[in-house]
């Protein structure tokens, strides 16, 4: 192309590439001469390679040096690049920044040997945008984030909450329905032709009385389904959960002109009873919206450091199912337990013997957990109750494991109860409480790789972490095992200061408060800013014009 009748020739990766350069040229004033789309490294970058194209060139002349443009599909822009005779960059400057392609890399042509070095390269990404865009409604965020935190909602229980998360889509254009599924909200922006992203939120607290010593501490109570007065906590984070995706709705809205497809935008209700997701998809999610490309989600972590993402691709997150255990003996004074079947002995010693089938009866390599959460029963001192109630979790991954954990749980309860001489119809009963299963969620490789690329764009590449397996459980996966399909990627947001954290690893130090624990604190700045950062970035890659 011909700037102030000085040749430049474009050397792109493919055709598309060089086109969209030479219109970013044209759209400059300058004139098309010629395109070349021969890559000076000697191969083709593939496309998956792209971290981002939102980006335009804007080419800033200090002299009349004829020059060559390489647009770079997949390398950094430090460092050597071999191009054949010797060149040396000079006097010129690319600024990348709105749409385009990803990075340029202009230098001055002269011998064909030797290797150049892009120090001269400045750009200035959409990242920056996002960036400022965070850091201007940070204040804004951060009053919903100290709102949602002091006023959490039981699962089931959402209902302002679920108001509030409707109005700030509304706010912003998104079409919204509420109650959809339970206390679910929908939100729905198009912007042209293109794919459908979903990104979702859960909206719920939890039965757990806040002692965090917070100003701006949940001072909730209420009575729970058994009529049992709890206090209610966001102790799983679910509050920054919100702010973020609500962040992310307002910075898309203000970037649309560097995206084109649609956005929808789910509160799901009642993740913590593992229902919502379901519940939302038996409404018809799929049906009576657009049926979504890819779907994303976040979740805060107690032991990742603020300004940090970690995610992983496959497994993830493992699969659970909630089960009620009746233990039931015959009833009787404490001073004449011989004349009585303890169901409390029963209870303790099926308890003990149901560690027995992850450490003996399942493969080491094989992810599996079996707890008991619960335990409940008896009246008085002195009287031996008829039964015991225990609530138990099993964590898996496979679903050969799955059945052997049921099937231990039932075959141990029973044989204990049979060895200590407990009649057949008082056998023990146990339950499997179906509303409250979630499958392992499985991170689509693909989509992830995408989300990294994306998100390391944005963050820089050491702020975005690999983590193992968890055996956490969350319904989202629900939304990717459909018969649509629907890739899906959930990933870790940092939330524990590095200060706290290097103190929990000192000799003797205090231990990080878990995810459910009434002292788990997220530092609410970084947290929340990497948050909608990250999402908007990934978001941007995948709705990319």
């Amino acid at each position: 192309m011909r700037f102030d009748d000085q040749t430049v020739l474009v050397t792109g990766a493919s055709g598309s590439i060089g086109k969209a350069i030479a219109t970013a040229f044209a759209q400059s004033g300058a004139r098309v001469d010629s395109i070349r789309q021969q890559n000076p490294l000697g191969r083709v970058a593939k496309p998956e390679e792209v971290p981002t194209r939102f980006c335009t060139l804007r080419l800033k002349r200090q002299n009349s040096s004829p020059v060559w443009l390489w647009t770079s599909m997949g390398l950094p822009t430090c460092g050597s690049l071999p191009v054949g005779r010797r060149s040396w960059l000079k006097n010129w400057r690319v600024d990348v920044f709105k749409r385009g392609v990803v990075v340029a890399l202009a230098f001055v042509t002269g011998s064909f040997f030797g290797s150049i070095e892009p120090t001269f390269l400045e750009a200035v990404p959409i990242y920056q945008e996002i960036r400022s865009q965070v850091d201007s409604q940070y204040h804004s965020l951060f009053e919903l984030y100290l709102s949602l935190h002091a006023n959490p909602e039981l699962s089931y229980r959402e209902v302002k909450t679920s108001e509030r998360i409707g109005k700030e889509l509304e706010s912003v254009g998104f079409q919204v329905t509420s109650n959809f599924g339970g206390y679910g909200v929908v939100g729905v922006l198009k912007n042209g032709e293109g794919p459908t992203l979903m990104i979702r939120t859960d909206l719920d607290g939890l039965p757990v009385t806040e002692e965090t010593g917070l100003d701006y501490a949940s001072r909730v109570r209420v009575k729970d389904d058994l009529g049992k007065e709890v206090g209610v906590m966001h102790a799983c984070g679910h509050d920054i959960h919100m702010t973020c995706f609500v962040g992310t709705a307002r910075l898309l809205c203000r970037l649309k002109n560097h995206w084109k497809g649609t956005l929808l935008m789910i509160g799901q209700p009642a993740e913590e009873r593992g229902g919502g997701a379901q519940a939302m998809l038996s409404a018809g999610l799929y049906q009576k919206f657009p049926r979504p490309d890819y779907a994303l989600a976040l979740h805060d972590s107690a032991n990742l450091e603020a300004g940090k993402i970690a995610l992983r691709e496959g497994n993830v997150l493992a699969g659970v199912e909630s089960v009620d255990l009746t233990i039931r003996g015959v009833s009787g004074h404490g001073a004449y337990a011989y004349m009585t079947k303890d169901p409390i002995v029963l209870a303790a010693e099926t308890i003990v013997a149901l560690q027995t089938i992850v450490s003996r009866e399942i493969p080491a390599i094989e992810p599996a957990v079996v707890t008991v959460g619960s335990i409940h029963g008896g009246t008085k001192h002195n009287i031996i109750p008829d039964q015991i109630q225990l609530q138990l979790t099993l964590r898996y991954y496979s679903e050969s494991v799955r059945t052997q954990l049921l099937e231990g749980v039932e075959r141990i309860a029973k044989g204990i109860a049979q060895a200590a001489g407990v009649p057949k119809e008082l056998e023990p009963v146990m339950k499997v409480v179906n509303s409250d299963a979630t499958p392992p969620t499985l991170n689509h490789p693909d989509l992830t790789r995408r989300v990294r690329r994306a998100t390391s764009g944005m963050l820089g590449p050491e702020s975005v972490v690999t983590i193992d397996p968890s055996m956490g459980g969350e319904d989202f996966s629900r939304f990717g095992r459909t018969a649509e399909k629907v890739p899906i990627c959930i990933f870790w947001l940092g939330a524990v200061s590095s200060q706290r954290i290097q103190e929990s690893r000192q000799p003797g130090g205090k231990p990080l408060p878990s995810l459910h624990s009434s002292l788990f604190a997220p530092v609410p700045d970084l947290t929340i800013k990497t948050g909608v950062q990250a999402m908007t970035a990934a978001a941007l890659d995948l709705l990319q014009k």
